[in-house]
């Protein structure tokens, strides 16, 4: 399989935009746009974000051993962009607060539909990417229309799934 075609397959499905936080050792928000993000167990609580091994977030997020899942709200598209680039401006206009559970991580909670606060339980690496385990230590939702992202374009989930017949 082509890289290509594996990114076709990924991009052939709709899914929820996420930006994960953490803050470098001098206490600077970090943060990267991420689609790879699932939950793994329920007791206890964890789930999973992958990162590229060469992302410059990777290492203030192993350092600090925190950080947070920030589900984007409709709205957040834009935001969502500028994380996804290599801009060291990415918090410039972003109001955030920082975490109680996760050291002090942005919670971006006026752009999220919901936001879990982590600490790394373990990271392995994958290929090109490093998966990072970490436990929820506290979360929050809200009642807003998430972002989804298929084939490169955004869009707003805006209704409920209706029972399959049959």
């Amino acid at each position: 399989m082509t890289p290509d075609e594996f990114r076709a397959f990924f991009g052939s499905f709709p899914t929820p935009v996420s930006i994960v936080t953490t803050v470098d050792t001098d206490g600077t928000p970090r943060g990267f746009t991420c689609s790879a993000v699932t939950s793994v167990s329920v007791d206890p609580p964890l789930l999973l974000v992958c990162l590229d091994r060469a992302a410059r977030s990777l290492p203030p997020l192993l350092s600090a051993g925190a950080f947070v899942v920030n589900v984007l709200a409709d709205g957040a598209q834009d935001v969502a962009r500028v994380f996804a680039s290599r801009s060291e401006r990415k918090f410039s206009g972003v109001r955030w607060q920082p975490s109680a559970a996760a050291g002090g991580a942005p919670v971006l909670t006026e752009l999220s539909v919901g936001y879990a606060e982590c600490t790394v339980m373990r990271s392995v690496k994958a290929g090109d990417h490093w998966i990072v385990i970490g436990r929820v230590e506290a979360a929050e939702v809200f009642a807003r229309s998430p972002v989804l992202h298929q084939r490169g374009v955004f869009g707003v989930w805006s209704g409920e799934l209706a029972p399959v017949q049959g």
